[in-house]
């Protein structure tokens, strides 16, 4: 039965993914097809995804239907620049009997697409500013909570709970995520060092920390093995090693564990320790007296009370890499395994802000995309299979429903800006060469578009292809044999 159930939940999300994903491609292409009726043009066909319609149906003279490709959609326009190697071929009857239309036309159902994907992006954004979506602490805060060992953060003189202020004088307001983040600031430095400003005692100090060139991890094997790593993996961004602070709220309690036998459930939020506020890093180096009680005060549905863990050794401990060596690990311990999102709370700017960072987010992007001094490139973008893929995940988590209505703002702008973009089969392209011309007060050679739109056209497809292989990747398990490590305890009684 379960069983059953679980397969029920994987389509019922599916369906949920496909319907989202969906309504945005028909949002966009009704803005052409309305502006197209509204401008007097002849519509051929009005189609979601490519390929091949797996069904249709002609309404009004119009042919509607659903491709076999499920990537993006279109409408037919053959008054247009012709798009017959994504679209299909048009009768030529038909295309004997169209009129000419006007540039101002052209540019107009060109422009319409987008527009409707920003509205559509306004709508989303009103939503999750009504409803909030959630945030976690690790992506929100700007405090240093661990830092690896023998990595740039290290050797510069960073500490754990410093409290990053600036890097390279570009202010920076939260660990990860859109916008002034200490990720985004790392990964997108065109420099071999980086300034970055802590607050530490009170005190301001500047730390040069070097951006190490990051390096794919070697992999065994023959040649075609190597080849099918590159062709899936993206290549690796930098990172100076250091990790966010977190409150200490408890993820998972291990089975008779000392904390399980102390009453600590999911969900509770460790208030204090040894007089303060702990944070994850508090307990991660503790050395704890075997069965000595440690007292500590939780907070749990909003009421705070003390309670008593009297760590033990786990009897069992197993997993980990081949060869690798868990003696460190046999130890007094609670049983605990932090949430390391830690603390969840409901926020929402304001639907101007959530559209001007989306804006911003791909505008940065972009320009890092098309630096030859950046580390980011086309490869660490998603197509549609990444895009999906991520809608599963959200729609998956507790809440993630909120979540998909605030994404889908940025992903709605991102669809307009990447739309207008000026290159040919987007509609940025059909801006362009209208606004030509216009201009020249001829319309531009046939032959020569038919050259230059089914030239991009397969450009176009072999990126979808290219990063389709990298969002798969992402989904595909780790090729080495690594067991999670478990921790096991015989019973609760010691």
């Amino acid at each position: 039965m379960e069983t059953v159930l679980t397969i029920l939940r994987f389509i019922g999300v599916i369906f949920l993914v496909l319907m989202v994903f969906n309504l945005m491609i028909i949002v966009h292409e009704w803005g052409h097809f309305l502006a197209g009726r509204w401008r007097g043009l002849v519509i051929d066909r009005f189609q979601i995804w490519f390929g091949k319609p797996i069904w249709k149906k002609t309404i009004n003279g119009v042919q509607y239907g659903l491709g076999s490709i499920p990537a993006g959609g279109f409408v037919s326009l053959p008054q247009m620049v012709t798009m017959e190697s994504i679209e299909g071929e048009v009768d030529e009857d038909t295309k004997r009997e169209l009129p000419d239309i006007t540039p101002l036309d052209k540019i107009i159902v060109a422009a319409a697409g987008p527009l409707f994907s920003f509205l559509l992006a306004v709508v989303f954004a009103v939503l999750a500013w009504q409803i909030k979506y959630p945030h976690q602490e690790a992506s929100r805060t700007t405090f240093i909570g661990a830092i690896g060992k023998d990595s740039p953060a290290e050797k510069a003189g960073l500490q754990v709970g410093d409290q990053i202020k600036s890097i390279d004088g570009n202010e920076v307001n939260k660990f990860a995520g859109m916008g002034k983040s200490i990720i985004w600031e790392v990964v997108s430095s065109e420099k071999d060092q980086v300034d970055i400003v802590v607050e530490r005692d009170g005190a301001e100090k500047t730390v040069q920390v070097e951006i190490p060139d990051p390096k794919s991890p070697e992999v065994e094997g023959g040649f075609f093995k190597k080849m099918m790593a590159k062709l899936f993996s993206r290549p690796p961004l930098p990172t100076i090693g250091v990790a966010p602070r977190t409150s200490a709220v408890v993820a998972e309690v291990y089975e008779n564990s000392p904390a399980q036998k102390a009453g600590l459930q999911k969900g509770d939020k460790i208030v204090k320790f040894e007089g303060e506020k702990p944070y994850t890093y508090s307990f991660a180096k503790q050395k704890w007296a075997e069965g000595e009680p440690v007292p500590l005060e939780i907070e749990r549905a909003g009421k705070v009370m003390p309670i008593s863990v009297a760590p033990r050794t786990p009897d069992k401990i197993s997993g980990g890499a081949p060869g690798e060596d868990l003696s460190s690990l046999k130890k007094p311990m609670m049983g605990i395994v932090w949430n390391q999102g830690g603390e969840t709370w409901l926020a929402s700017d304001t639907p101007l802000k959530m559209v001007v960072d989306a804006s911003k987010s791909i505008y940065n992007t972009l320009r890092k995309v098309f630096s030859p001094k950046s580390g980011i490139k086309g490869s660490h973008l998603s197509g549609p299979a990444g895009i999906m893929g991520l809608y599963y995940d959200l729609f998956t988590e507790p809440s993630g429903w909120r979540k998909v209505i605030w994404f889908s703002v940025v992903l709605n702008v991102n669809l307009a800006i990447l739309n207008l973009m000026p290159f040919p089969v987007l509609d940025g392209g059909h801006i362009v060469m209208a606004t030509a011309e216009w201009i020249r007060r001829k319309p531009l050679p046939v032959r020569l578009l038919e050259i230059v739109q089914t030239a991009f056209v397969m450009l176009l497809f072999g990126f979808m292809i290219f990063i389709t292989f990298k969002d798969v990747g992402d989904r595909l398990p780790d090729s080495e044999k690594i067991e999670p490590i478990k921790i096991e305890w015989n019973s609760a009684e010691g």
